[in-house]
């Protein structure tokens, strides 16, 4: 049996909660509660007449009313009631995900100035014909309010009401099926966020043995774990059979903190059937190689570049600029691994001897690497429009999976800046004075409209120039480049047939060898291809 409110034959409904804090628990229909019948480890179930887009919630033994934990939708937001939700949905054809994973990474609210699943669709034709491969769409768990990242999330089955809810999504994962693009889903199964967050009446879903930076810890290990675990393996399968998402990103498993013989993740990627793609800024090659996750973040290749094209050298980039961190980034998919790293003040990674280069996603900019910045600026503003190209030559003609962030396509100068629309006034304030300490007191205010919409994109279809690197990436052969470094701020990288000069300085470089196939950039910054 799923959790939460599944359809039956002839209006009916299967409710189950999970709910051992309870002795008695009810759904309450219209203002009329149905008892639940009390099952073993704290399971309530009961069969009542409830179709489709009946609201509804469960009343606890202490009176409360409160939203379905697992609810599948939340038509009037994190405070209101669940809605049952039918999952039949007419699909179409779809043959599975390209072998080259070249993802396009999006933030459904400020993708398009409606901001919402539907409207995505009108910008799918643009990246099929770039040569894109994957949409990666940043969470979109139900979360208070009208504007946020997605990352506090309280209702992990629902898909936002102001994006457009289940059949929104659904919709925008069909349409992106018949362009030929895949669909990863951001999840995140580290923390959850405060607001209308109802899961502690119902449960031991969090534990006070862990602490994340964001709030309290999942419990994965603890009494009571087991149906945790069985909450977020039975989250990632309804992404993939109720909406086909074919491969879900799973934010900051270093923060998934889980001390049992089999963990948490190891677990999840037995259960899930899709492929799954681990963010962790741990260099940690086990999360491949002993857990099962399909690939990783790689942060390393990224610091390396920024460092060299823009100069800064503090926080995360204090251990990069040489051109030696990004030889080595290009050898081992990690620059460091194992060595001692002084912003860590520690020995940092470990050598990945087992993945293949594929299973390293990488990128020039991110939601994170832009929008954890306190103004949110993009390359393109720090370093200027030809080393926002060099970046993305250095990326899309690796041998890893490259990852685009919206707008970088055409050189978007937006910024992507912290934003949020929390209720509460103190939660308010309390997320207001928190950005400000992380990241500098001239941050934005995250609960202002303005922040958010400033972060809206404007596309144009100057795209010849990622049109064409996507397009000789698809001739170059897989697997590991042969890195070499030709001075202090040159490095040359050999893939079958083509060479791929990369140049961050100092004088022009020598003429490449073979037909020149792309270049961009002169003298000191420069990125060009040739073939033998």
């Amino acid at each position: 049996m799923k959790l939460s409110a599944t359809p039956l034959d002839g209006g009916m409904c299967r409710f189950l909660v999970w709910a051992p804090q309870s002795d008695r628990v009810a759904v309450v229909l219209d203002g009329h509660p149905v008892p639940m019948r009390r099952l073993a480890r704290g399971y309530h179930c009961v069969e009542t007449v409830a179709p489709p887009g009946t609201r509804y919630r469960y009343r606890l033994d202490d009176g409360h009313e409160l939203a379905d934990p697992a609810s599948r939708s939340q038509p009037e937001g994190v405070f209101g009631p669940s809605a049952v939700v039918d999952p039949a949905f007419a699909w179409s054809p779809w043959s599975g995900p390209a072998k080259d994973w070249i993802i396009y990474e999006c933030h459904i609210g400020t993708w398009t100035d409606a901001g919402t699943f539907e409207a995505g669709i009108e910008r799918l034709a643009a990246l099929a014909a770039l040569g894109v491969t994957a949409l990666e769409i940043m969470p979109v768990a139900q979360f208070p309010g009208s504007r946020n990242w997605g990352y506090d999330g309280v209702f992990p089955f629902a898909p936002q009401n102001t994006y457009g809810g289940p059949d929104g999504l659904r919709r925008l994962v069909d349409a992106c099926h018949q362009h030929g693009l895949a669909v990863i889903l951001d999840v995140v199964y580290n923390h959850l966020g405060p607001e209308g967050n109802v899961l502690t009446s119902f449960g031991h879903y969090f534990t006070d043995a862990y602490h994340t930076p964001w709030g309290s810890a999942m419990n994965f290990d603890g009494p009571g774990s087991d149906e945790v675990r069985r909450f977020f393996i039975e989250n990632a399968l309804h992404w993939a059979w109720e909406y086909h998402i074919d491969a879900l990103r799973l934010d900051a498993v270093h923060a998934i903190l889980d001390r049992s013989a089999r963990p948490f993740l190891q677990q999840l990627a037995s259960r899930v059937p899709v492929p799954l793609f681990a963010e962790s800024d741990a260099n940690d090659p086990r999360l491949v190689q002993e857990f099962g996750m399909a690939a990783v973040w790689a942060d390393d290749l990224h610091h390396a570049l920024h460092a060299l094209l823009t100069g800064e050298r503090g926080g995360c980039y204090t251990d990069f600029g040489p051109i030696s961190r990004l030889a080595a980034a290009y050898r081992h998919g990690f620059a460091f691994t194992g060595q001692r790293n002084r912003y860590r003040e520690r020995r940092h990674g470990a050598m990945p001897t087992a993945m293949a280069p594929w299973q390293f996603v990488v990128c020039a900019q991110n939601h994170d690497q832009i929008g954890n910045r306190a103004q949110g600026e993009r390359l393109v503003t720090l370093a200027g429009p030809r080393a926002a190209k060099v970046a993305a030559a250095a990326v899309l003609l690796s041998p890893f999976t490259p990852l685009l962030f919206m707008g970088e396509e055409y050189g978007e100068t937006a910024p992507f800046l912290y934003f949020t629309s929390h209720t509460d006034p103190a939660l308010g304030r309390a997320v207001r004075a928190r950005r400000r300490r992380e990241v500098g007191g001239n941050a934005p205010d995250p609960q202002r409209e303005e922040t958010f919409m400033a972060s809206l994109i404007h596309p144009t279809a100057e795209t010849e120039d990622f049109a064409e690197l996507i397009r000789l990436r698809k001739e170059m052969p897989a697997g590991p480049a042969v890195v070499a470094i030709l001075g202090p701020e040159t490095l040359q990288l050999r893939r079958g047939r083509f060479r791929i000069l990369l140049q961050f300085g100092g004088e022009r470089a020598a003429a490449l060898q073979g037909r020149l196939r792309w270049r961009t950039g002169d003298g000191g910054l420069m990125a060009a291809v040739s073939e033998d």
